[in-house]
C-alpha cells in the first residue's frame, strides 16, 4: 500500500466507471435481478482441481502500531529511548508529503522522554554519556534532590495505557549509578502497577538490591515477577519504578530498557500479546507474509528493514524510523517473526530488501545503483542462511546461538515490495532472482511488479510468482476482478507463473470517478465519508466475490492476505483493518472481513467442483463449490450482493443427508463492527425451516439480501 510518510501520487489502481453518486447502501455494479438461480453441482462427474491449501494467510507489518504497541507483548512505551515519531501531511498548494510536526524538533525521529513522568521530587532527562550499549546510546538520567523523603521515582504511561488484570507480569530494567557512588544505602526498589486516574496502586513488587550490586561503571539488570490480583476498571494505568527517598537523596541514577511483559502467546519470552495472537490464531492462517510492506523498504535506504539489526539481545537492536510515522523498536525482529510462523504452523513468505526505498517527500523513491546491488544480494543470502542454514554455517550458528538450532525452511521469497513505483525494478529483480536461485534453486521467487509501470513490462520467469495488490471500491471487485484470474496466464503470456494476492481490501464506497484515493489520510475531508472506517457488510460482500474468484482458480492463485491486518484504535495510519484493538483486551474488535476470512478458510474443501447454472448467471449471485473428501461434504459458497432476496435451486444429483448453513448478513449494508458494537455483524447458523425446502431432490432456498453464505451438504 502507499504510505503516509512516503506517499506517491498515482492512480494506477483507479479505474473509471460511469458517473454515479457515492453509494454507502449498495454496490453500483450489482445487477438488479431477482430471478431464480438454478445450479447443478457436478459431484459425480466433471473435472476436479485440488484447492489451494495456503490461500488464506496473514500480513505481518508494523503499521497502525500493529507490532510495537500491539502484537509485540511489550507494555512500556519508549522503553529504551531509541527514537520518536512525526506527523505528516500536505503543505498548502502541494501534492508532496511533508513532516508537519515532530516529537523531537531538533532531530527528526530522535530520542525523547515521551511516555515518561517523574514521581516525587525526581527530575528526568536524556543522557548520551552513559550509554547502555552501542545500539542503545541514549538513556534516562534520574536525579533525586538532597533531603528527599517519601516515595520518589518515575513512571511510564504505556502504549496509550496498559491493561491491568489478574495475571503475572515480568518486569525488568537496566540501572547504572551516577558516580562517584556509594551504594550502601540503597536496599530495595519497587515496581508497581497504578491507576492513571485515581490514587489506586494495584500491585507492588519489591526488588532487593544486594550490597554493592549497583555500580557506577557497569550496568546491572534487575528483574521481578509481579503477581497481580486486581482487575482495573479501564486501561488508564501506569508502570512505576520507585525508591525510598531517604536511600537515594542527592544521588543520580541512569535507566534504560525498562520492560514489562504480560503472559505471552505460548509463553514465549519477548513474545506476542496473548489475546491478539489468539485472535489471529482463530483464523488458522496458512502463511505469513513478513516483514512488509512499505516498512521493509523504509523511508530511506538507511532506514530500511535490516534483518541483522533486529536479532540477538535487545541491547543490540537500535531500532529505526518506521515507514508509518513512528519509531520501530525492532524488539519483534526476524527471529520473532519466524517463531510466530512456528507457533501457528504457517508457511513462511519472506520479503527481502531489494535496493529500493521510499522518499519522505512523496517522490518516486530511491533506487540503488547496480554496483550497490551486490551488497543487497549478499544481505538477502545471509538472511536466508540465518533462517535455513545448518549450525555449521556462519549465520545458522548465529541462529542457534539465539536459541533456535533447528532451521526455518523458506520456500517463498519476495523481492521487495510494490517496486512498480520504481523505474529500476527490472534490472534489480533480474539480479536478485539469479543470485538467490543460484544458491537456493527450489525457492519460488515473487516479483512485486508485472505491468503496472507504464515505462516497462517485466518478463516473469516460469515457476515464479507475481504479487498483486488490490485496494479498490466495491464495484471494481465485481466488474474488474471476478473474471480477471480465469485466463490471466494466457492473457498476459505468463505461462507457469502463479499469483500471490499480497494485499487487498475494499477500501472505500463507490463514487463517481471510480478512482480510489490511496494517498490521502482517511481523516482528510476529501476522503472522509468515502473510506470505510471498518470493514462493513458492503465491503465484505465485494471481498467475498473477490475471494470466490480466487477459489475458482486454485492452479493460479496460491496466497491471499487482507491488509492492513491490525490497527490500534489510538493510532491509525490506514483504514480499514481486519482487527482493531487498544490496550484493553476486552476492546478487541473482529471485523466483518475477519469473520468472512474465518468462514471461507474453515470451508475450503479439498477439491473444486464444476457447477452448471441452468438458470440465472453471475451477478447479483456469485458462487463456488468444493468437496471435502475427508469430511465427506460439499461446500457451496454463495454471495448475494443485491438488496433483495434471490431464489436458489441446487441439484447435486447424489444423495446427501442434510444441509447446514452459516451466514453473514445484514439489511443495513453500512453496518460494521466497532468498539461500541463489536458484534454488530457475526456469522450465524441458517434456519432452513424458513424460506427453504426440498423438491424432487433439489435444495430450494431464498438467499437473503446482502448475504455471504456457506452451505454444507453432508454426503
Amino acid at each position: 500500500m502507499l504510505i503516509s510518510v512516503a506517499s506517491v501520487i498515482f492512480s494506477l489502481f483507479g479505474f473509471v466507471f460511469s458517473q454515479r453518486p457515492p453509494s454507502k447502501d449498495y454496490i453500483n455494479a450489482t445487477k438488479f435481478d431477482q430471478s431464480q438461480v438454478a445450479l447443478t453441482v457436478n459431484v459425480n462427474s466433471g473435472q476436479r482441481n485440488a484447492t489451494e491449501p495456503f490461500l488464506y494467510g496473514w500480513m505481518g507489518e508494523d503499521i497502525n502500531h500493529s507490532i510495537d504497541g500491539g502484537l509485540y507483548g511489550e507494555l512500556i512505551y519508549n522503553r529504551a529511548f531509541q527514537g520518536s515519531g512525526v506527523t505528516t501531511g500536505r503543505l498548502d498548494g502541494s501534492n508532496r508529503t511533508a513532516i508537519l510536526q515532530a516529537e523531537n524538533l531538533q532531530q527528526l525521529f530522535g530520542p525523547t522522554l515521551q511516555g515518561w513522568l517523574p514521581i516525587g521530587g525526581a527530575t528526568i532527562s536524556l543522557d548520551r554519556v552513559h550509554s547502555l550499549s552501542e545500539a542503545l546510546p541514549t538513556v534516562m538520567q534520574v536525579k533525586f534532590p538532597p533531603n528527599t523523603l517519601g516515595e520518589v521515582g518515575f513512571l511510564n504511561l504505556g502504549f496509550f495505557g496498559m491493561s491491568v488484570r489478574p495475571q503475572v507480569y515480568n518486569a525488568s530494567l537496566y540501572i547504572l549509578a551516577g558516580g562517584p557512588f556509594e551504594g550502601t544505602n540503597l536496599t530495595t526498589l519497587n515496581v508497581s502497577l497504578r491507576s492513571g486516574s485515581t490514587q489506586d496502586v494495584w500491585v507492588t513488587s519489591t526488588i532487593p538490591v544486594p550490597h554493592d550490586s549497583i555500580s557506577d561503571e557497569t550496568w546491572t539488570q534487575l528483574s521481578a515477577q509481579i503477581t497481580n490480583e486486581a482487575n482495573a476498571p479501564d486501561s488508564n494505568n501506569t508502570f512505576a519504578v520507585t525508591f525510598n527517598g531517604t536511600e537515594v537523596a542527592g544521588k543520580t541514577f541512569y535507566f534504560s530498557l525498562v520492560s514489562l511483559f504480560p503472559p505471552t502467546f505460548k509463553n514465549r519470552p519477548n513474545g506476542m500479546r496473548a489475546d491478539l495472537a489468539e485472535a489471529i490464531y482463530e483464523l488458522r492462517p496458512k502463511f505469513l507474509r513478513f516483514p512488509g510492506g512499505n516498512n521493509l523498504e523504509g523511508i530511506s535506504v538507511a532506514d530500511r528493514f535490516q534483518w541483522n539489526r533486529t536479532i540477538g539481545p535487545l541491547t543490540e537492536r537500535p531500532g529505526r524510523p518506521g515507514a508509518w510515522t513512528y519509531y520501530n523498536t525492532d524488539g519483534f525482529g526476524l527471529l520473532e517473526y519466524l517463531q510466530w510462523t512456528e507457533d501457528m504452523d504457517m508457511e513462511r513468505l519472506l520479503a527481502v530488501y531489494a535496493g529500493y526505498s521510499l522518499d519522505i517527500s512523496g517522490l518516486e523513491g530511491v533506487s540503488l545503483d547496480q554496483e550497490q546491488m551486490a551488497d543487497v544480494l549478499a544481505s538477502a543470502l545471509n538472511e536466508l542462511e540465518y533462517c535455513m542454514g545448518s549450525i555449521s554455517t556462519t549465520y545458522g550458528a548465529l541462529r542457534a546461538k539465539h536459541g533456535h538450532p533447528e532451521p526455518f525452511i523458506i520456500n517463498y521469497v519476495e523481492i521487495g515490495n510494490e517496486d512498480f513505483y520504481s523505474g529500476t525494478y527490472p534490472r534489480r529483480l533480474e539480479y536478485m532472482y539469479k543470485g538467490i536461485k543460484a544458491a537456493y534453486p527450489n525457492i519460488v521467487i515473487i516479483s512485486t511488479a508485472s505491468e503496472e509501470n507504464v515505462d516497462y513490462e517485466i518478463d516473469l520467469p516460469q515457476g515464479s510468482m507475481y504479487d498483486l495488490h488490490d485496494y479498490h471500491e466495491p464495484s471494481f471487485f465485481l466488474s474488474n476482478r471476478f473474471n480477471f484470474f480465469d485466463n490471466w496466464q494466457q492473457d498476459t503470456n505468463n505461462t507457469d507463473v502463479t499469483i500471490l494476492v499480497g494485499e487487498y481490501s475494499c477500501l472505500q464506497v463507490d463514487e463517481p470517478t471510480g478512482i480510489v484515493n490511496l494517498t490521502l489520510s482517511f481523516a482528510d475531508p476529501a476522503v472522509d465519508g468515502l473510506r470505510f472506517p471498518g470493514p462493513s457488510i458492503l465491503s465484505a460482500l465485494a471481498e467475498a466475490v473477490y475471494l470466490i474468484a480466487l477459489e475458482r482458480n486454485p492452479n493460479l492463485v496460491k496466497f491471499s492476505t487482507f491488509a492492513p491486518s491490525l490497527g490500534n484504535m489510538n493510532a491509525f495510519q490506514w483504514k480499514p483493518n481486519l482487527i482493531t484493538f487498544d490496550a484493553d483486551p476486552e476492546h478487541t474488535v473482529r471485523s466483518v472481513s475477519y469473520h468472512l476470512q474465518k468462514l471461507f478458510n474453515s470451508y475450503r474443501g479439498t477439491h473444486t467442483l464444476q457447477v452448471s447454472n441452468t438458470q440465472g448467471d453471475f451477478n447479483p449471485m456469485f458462487w463456488v463449490a468444493t468437496i471435502d473428501e475427508v469430511r465427506n461434504a460439499v461446500y457451496l459458497k454463495m454471495v448475494n450482493t443485491l438488496n433483495q432476496s434471490v431464489p436458489l435451486r441446487v441439484d447435486l444429483h447424489t444423495a446427501y443427508h442434510g444441509v447446514n448453513g452459516t451466514i453473514i448478513s445484514d439489511r443495513n449494508a453500512s453496518r460494521y463492527n466497532h468498539l461500541g458494537e463489536p458484534n454488530a455483524v457475526v456469522p450465524r447458523s441458517v434456519d432452513f425451516s424458513v424460506n427453504a425446502g426440498f423438491g424432487n431432490g433439489a435444495f430450494l432456498w431464498a438467499v437473503p439480501a446482502f448475504s455471504i453464505t456457506v452451505l454444507e451438504f453432508r454426503l
